[in-house]
């Protein structure tokens, strides 16, 4: 790739590959010019995408999809060829709420307040599996509680203000929350969708189009970034570097345990485009009508394993239980 290559991101920790790549100079060592983005929110990556302000991003599967498909504002051409991160997300509660949660759960806090709870976008894996955890403690999330959406870096202050009750973000966000003393966290996402995909990286089509073989490269430096981050060895490392103050802008020792998969933190060994993924969570989205039925049919254009594979990516063994998304079968 002769051009600069413009990829958006936010202070997540799960956008520990990109940051990476670019601070480590991999990309400049492949031959490949890069300028990062960091975003306030994912409607401004979203938004920067759609028209052609960023070639690539750090992105939600379940807003790509809503982009590609033109569910949200102007419809653009995505390409979904690796995913970034999987698990990492977290439901935090305002420490207000920690004795009533304690004595009986989610249902009991409920009970007793109708709760205003955050998410990070109306097309995001944290509203599925905010609405997925509620449900399953008989909560009616359009008719229970209240769901509001705010940037990822805003949720702390708002928990703090005492506008919303709690909230569904990435690393390090519920990490900020408990160090501040001002809230706690309630569930895992990993609890929730053991190993769900999280973040995946996307690329406008007409930057694949036009050079695939530049796109293959830049893939095969993030595939190394990738497996770099998820080396328990480098964690500390890798927290120093995001913690600067052009990325993260947090403390490092507050980031090194956020990226600890061991205590719910993103993992970055699972890279597979997974089309299975993205069919969980189109069913979830027609589920809490955030999508038509055709939105079934997003992940077999838009996961691009071909690419996957071209840049070197390893496929997964599959097993019987692969077949099956929530108990239903899918088509073979």
């Amino acid at each position: 790739m002769n051009e600069t290559i413009r990829l958006g991101l936010l202070r997540l920790c799960d956008a520990a590959p990109v940051i990476l790549a670019q601070h480590e100079k991999m990309f400049s060592a492949a031959g490949l010019q890069v300028a990062l983005s960091v975003e306030p929110s994912w409607a401004n990556i979203a938004d920067k995408l759609s028209y052609g302000l960023l070639d690539g991003a750090v992105m939600l599967a379940p807003l790509a999809m809503a982009c590609a498909a033109g569910l949200r504002g102007r419809q653009v051409g995505l390409s979904v060829p690796m995913n970034l991160s999987s698990n990492g997300n977290a439901i935090t509660l305002s420490i207000s709420c920690a004795q009533a949660f304690a004595e009986g759960g989610i249902s009991a806090l409920a009970a007793v307040k109708r709760l205003r709870l955050a998410v990070v976008h109306g097309y995001s894996t944290h509203d599925l599996l905010l609405r997925h955890w509620l449900q399953e403690h008989n909560i009616a999330p359009d008719r229970d509680v209240d769901i509001t959406v705010l940037p990822p870096a805003e949720m702390v202050g708002s928990l703090a203000a005492g506008a919303i009750d709690g909230f569904c973000a990435g690393a390090p966000w519920g990490e900020v929350a408990v160090k501040a003393g001002i809230g706690f966290i309630a569930m895992r996402s990993r609890e929730i969708w053991p190993d769900h995909a999280e973040k995946c990286f996307a690329l406008r089509n007409e930057i694949v189009e036009r050079d695939e073989k530049g796109t293959i490269k830049l893939l095969s430096v993030l595939l190394a970034a990738g497996a770099r981050c998820a080396v328990p060895e480098g964690r500390e490392a890798l927290a120093k570097i995001l913690s600067g103050p052009d990325y993260l802008d947090l403390p490092a020792s507050l980031l090194a345990e956020a990226l600890d998969p061991e205590a719910g933190g993103p993992v970055f060994s699972m890279p597979y485009p997974d089309a299975r993924e993205g069919v969980r969570m189109a069913r979830e989205m027609m589920r809490w009508n955030k999508a038509p039925a055709a939105i079934l049919d997003a992940p077999s254009w838009l996961y691009r394993v071909d690419l996957y594979e071209a840049a070197g990516g390893l496929v997964p063994e599959k097993n019987e239980a692969d077949s099956e998304v929530f108990g239903v079968a899918l088509k073979k």
